[in-house]
């Protein structure tokens, strides 16, 4: 697997988690916390599948 598939992937696993997170204490996907969690977990993401593909 590649670089820039391992970092794609942690992308999106992270930002799909951070973004569904809200939802368990009965917020909207959409909501403000939402949408900074997905971007949190995106990030987060985008790191871990950097860190994975040294």
């Amino acid at each position: 697997m590649s670089a820039k598939t391992k970092v794609m992937a942690g992308m999106i696993i992270g930002s799909s988690l951070g973004g569904y997170l809200p939802s368990l204490w009965g917020d909207s996907l959409f909501s403000y916390s939402g949408l900074i969690l997905s971007t949190i977990g995106g990030l987060l993401g985008i790191y871990i599948g950097y860190k994975l593909s040294q």
